[in-house]
């Protein structure tokens, strides 16, 4: 179909029918991190049934998102989104109205289902109704207005827990969700390519469900139960086996869900390498970061949120304007210097220590978080612009689809793997400290057990109150040095990111690369 200028009116319908839905879907994850405490009050949930809350929305997404996006392009981008936004609707009243934590975590799933129709299909939109020329100041306004409510949400959170109404994260999505799918019914055409074929790919798309739900719940299985368990080794093993009977089966497959030969692209190879390193470390980063303002530096909770205020500010400054850079100049420069950037705001925030609390923010985490902020401003727009112009148009939803499930599945792995990490960093630096405590033999061995708990490790009960402060000092200090050390691998996968576009990134996304993922 002939495309259209992202000044137009049919441009500027498609930006914003496909934000919104976008927005609906990033709030709720960053949202929910901050109502927890609230949730799990008034549910009366235990901590395993909370983390579960949490990730069977991702569980779903991972499983599904490849699938979300292969169905768009072969059945019609616009009905493929329409349907997700329905069901993620559906979803979102369900956990409103849900009077157990296990009823909230069923509806979490289905929120996953539709979450992994809409990501996929809202770039995909993007990429096959705006003009190419303006794709990547399109793709850098999608991400700036995409980040803020993703940024925003922690202080939305925030706000709606104290106030004792957790339940609204859930509702807001309603009217949102409902303004998005009327725009798209009236507003936005459909678009498809006749030439492709319509053939679900049913035995690859039933297994690479298996394979990513099995490799996501093995990871996420792992900071609870080890690796010395079956349900996280026998997990992984079981993805990985149906991983492999998926590639053999596109192989063969005369309609594949996922045409193997865009992996012949070096540039959508190496773009996909780069998302899966930065995102595991921005995800780990971000995750101890608020792990430790506020267990170990005394923020409030929504003092936690605004931390991450600068960042917004300069996604919604930079994003667009390093998105139209990258379409002029290409995006070689931006994709190497954003993650080293973004590198170097996680290696300065490593090296902080405790603080006096939020009073000191400015001179302790803000050159962190502004630096960090620059490097991934510098970094989305083109990034994800890079990913939609290595393939044809017929392909948009897939590769949306490819590296949106690389960006979940590399949360999920660090997650999993950092927090195992942390555990381990944190035990080793409070077993240094142990037998300096004033507490006899079986208070040590109840501090050494409160290990898993990272900072947020109990003190026994029967300790006087000078014991107490001695304790609790140990515990912050060990958990400082577990974060000081997340934080500096994270960094490392930040650079290392950097030089997968120094390898595999052209300066510009020619044609005849294009080309590599149809012949």
């Amino acid at each position: 179909m002939a495309t259209v200028s992202l000044s137009s009116t049919k441009g500027k319908w498609v930006m914003v029918a496909t934000i919104l839905p976008s927005a609906m879907a990033f709030i709720d994850a960053t949202a929910l991190n901050v109502v927890l405490p609230a949730l799990q009050k008034d549910l009366d949930a235990s901590g395993s049934e909370v983390f579960w809350v949490l990730n069977s929305y991702l569980l779903m997404l991972a499983s599904l998102i490849l699938i979300g996006g292969a169905m768009g392009d072969k059945l019609g981008r616009k009905k493929v989104f329409m349907c997700g936004i329905v069901l993620f609707i559906v979803g979102s009243a369900a956990c409103g109205v849900a009077g157990s934590v296990n009823m909230l975590i069923v509806c979490r799933a289905i929120q996953g289902m539709g979450g992994a129709f809409m990501i996929p299909g809202s770039l995909s939109l993007i990429s096959s109704i705006i003009n190419p020329k303006e794709r990547g100041k399109a793709i850098g306004t999608w991400s700036a207005f995409t980040t803020v409510v993703t940024m925003g949400g922690p202080v939305l959170g925030g706000a709606l827990a104290d106030a004792g109404l957790w339940r609204y994260i859930f509702f807001i999505n309603i009217p949102i969700g409902v303004a998005a799918f009327l725009m798209l019914a009236f507003r936005v055409d459909e678009t498809r390519d006749n030439s492709v074929d319509k053939t679900l790919d049913f035995p690859g798309a039933i297994t690479i469900a298996l394979a990513l739900a099995l490799l996501t719940f093995g990871f996420l299985r792992v900071p609870q139960t080890g690796w010395g368990s079956f349900q996280s080794y026998g997990s992984l093993a079981g993805g990985i086996l149906f991983l492999i009977i998926f590639i053999v089966i596109e192989k063969k497959s005369t309609h594949p869900m996922v045409p193997l030969r865009l992996f012949k692209n070096p540039v959508f190879t190496g773009v996909n390498l780069l998302t899966f390193f930065l995102y595991a470390g921005l995800g780990a980063g971000m995750l101890f970061l608020s792990l430790n303002l506020v267990q170990v530096q005394g923020y409030s909770q929504l003092q936690s949120g605004l931390t991450f205020l600068p960042f917004t500010v300069l996604m919604v400054i930079l994003a667009r304007f390093a998105g139209s850079l990258a379409d002029k100049y290409g995006p070689k420069l931006f994709l190497i210097a954003g993650p080293a950037l973004a590198g170097t705001g996680l290696l300065i925030l490593s090296f902080i220590e405790k603080t006096n609390g939020a009073a000191e923010y400015f001179t302790t985490f803000f050159p962190g978080i502004l630096v960090l902020g620059l490097g991934m401003s510098a970094t989305v727009a083109p990034l994800t612009a890079t990913v939609m112009s290595s393939v044809s148009d017929d392909f948009s939803g897939t590769a949306s689809g490819v590296n949106n499930a690389m960006t979940r599945i590399s949360g999920v792995f660090a997650n999993a793997i950092f927090g195992a990490l942390a555990v381990l960093f944190f035990s080793s630096a409070l077993t240094k400290q142990i037998d300096r405590l004033p507490i006899n033999s079986k208070q040590k061995q109840y501090v050494l057990q409160q290990a898993a708990n990272l900072g947020d490790a109990k003190v026994p009960a029967n300790v006087t109150t000078e014991q107490k402060i001695v304790i609790k000092g140990s515990y912050n200090l060990s958990f400082i040095y577990a974060y000081s050390n997340i934080m500096r691998i994270s960094a490392a996968l930040g650079f290392l990111g950097a030089l997968m576009a120094l390898f595999f990134i052209p300066g510009k996304i020619k044609e005849r690369q294009r080309a590599l993922s149809n012949s």
